[in-house]
């Protein structure tokens, strides 16, 4: 049996492409950046510090009250003001939010402000995070903590203190947790722990948390953001163009500073996705903005995808065919090493450990999703959503991107 077979250069190629990943990759595999468990104690700090939070909003009408009832449930020994900001909504998102400040208990404490209209160069989100910022600085400018939200998210009680706890305990710009998405669905469970399991994998948050790596990143649905570190950074205006926001803001904010990133198991998405055709749109209005419209990067994704994932179960499953003993078992392991490193994000989604088998089939969906993603941006749709042309689209006017 020769041992030059391109078979077993591809099947040795892999595996020591997973050799790496799992020791090299900062550990992104193993999920084990958390808060703490056990709540901060109202004396652990001197005194809490006031937190405005900010929610963009556009057409959340069906999640944006469980949203803002979790904010204003929150368990925060220091002061807490919530600003909703309806961005332009169609479905009464605005009419909700302004309910609960006349009805709620702890209404008083949110305040809803409508946005104008985009100006050039800013993408739609950014701009109603802008919006609410400066009604923020206007109102409360002596506040040291912005908690930069979405309107879907719905918050543990005690999750507000435990991500000021961190921050002030050891002096850091940005707290951001990773929410747990909606996971019930049959397409939920096939692609919603990967689209986890792919983001550390790009991003792993242990390198994040190490000032001494160049790595940089966010999860913008839970951010906690050190006002005086935003301003050092530029402001949001230093992103206002980004798709990728969350992990524009997290560069940005590590460039002046620390930061830290992790998983929460209390933070909640309250959105479901009701099929392939949704989460398939979520993935590939940004995919091909992640790889900065270069058609060579995608190039690299693909064979990289193809290679890591993809190539070792059709080693293994053509032995019959090729009838390479060396091949199949090089393939072998790098398919049982992809599986096992799935293991820790199957679990937190309450997933067999032996889904990591089929994650070369989700592996297919999501280079898909990015080889479509790059197909709509060079038709010019690219970055489209609720209704809004987004980035990369020539079409777009005056060159604004906008994005909920």
């Amino acid at each position: 049996m020769p041992l030059d077979s391109p078979l077993i250069w591809l099947g040795a190629a892999s595996l020591t492409a997973w050799i790496y990943l799992l020791l090299c990759n900062g550990r992104f595999w193993q999920g084990d950046q958390r808060l703490r468990a056990q709540t901060p104690a109202d004396d652990a700090l001197a005194k809490w510090p006031a937190v405005v939070a900010v929610v963009p909003a556009r057409n959340e009408a069906d999640v944006v009250e469980r949203a803002l009832n979790s904010l204003l449930a929150q368990d925060y020994p220091g002061e807490l003001q919530i600003v909703l900001v309806d961005d332009c909504s169609d479905d009464g998102t605005g009419d909700i939010a302004r309910r609960l400040a006349r009805e709620h208990p702890a209404g008083s404490r949110l305040a809803v402000v409508e946005t104008e209209t985009v100006p050039e160069g800013w993408v739609g989100k950014m701009w109603a995070v802008q919006t609410g910022i400066q009604l923020a600085e206007a109102r409360w400018p002596e506040s040291p903590y912005l908690h930069l939200t979405d309107a879907d998210v719905e918050h543990g009680p005690g999750n507000l203190r435990a991500m000021v706890y961190k921050a002030e305990a050891e002096g850091l710009g940005l707290v951001s947790l990773m929410v747990m998405l909606h996971c019930e669905t049959r397409w939920e469970k096939l692609l919603i722990p990967a689209f986890v399991y792919f983001f550390q994998m790009l991003y792993p948050f242990p390198r994040i948390n190490d000032p001494r790596s160049r790595v940089a990143g966010a999860a913008g649905g839970c951010m906690l953001v050190r006002t005086g570190s935003l301003k050092s950074a530029g402001g949001i205006e230093s992103i206002r163009g980004q798709i990728i926001d969350d992990c524009a803001l997290g560069a940005v904010l590590k460039s002046v500073g620390r930061v830290w990133v992790g998983l929460s198991d209390t933070e909640l998405s309250a959105r479901p996705y009701s099929g392939l055709r949704e989460i398939w749109a979520m993935v590939a209005r940004s995919a091909y903005t992640q790889l900065r419209h270069s058609v060579w990067m995608l190039a690299l994704t693909v064979a990289g995808m193809l290679l890591v994932f993809v190539s070792p179960p059709i080693v293994v499953s053509t032995f019959p065919v090729h009838g390479n003993v060396w091949a199949a078992l090089l393939a072998l392991a790098a398919w049982l090493a992809m599986a096992w490193s799935f293991r820790p994000s199957a679990l937190r989604y309450r997933r067999s450990p032996a889904f990591g088998l089929v994650l070369p089939a989700t592996a297919l969906l999501y280079l898909g999703m990015t080889l479509d993603s790059a197909c709509r941006h060079w038709i010019g749709a690219g970055g489209q959503w609720k209704g809004r042309a987004g980035a990369g689209n020539p079409r777009a006017a005056g060159g604004a991107v906008t994005l909920d």
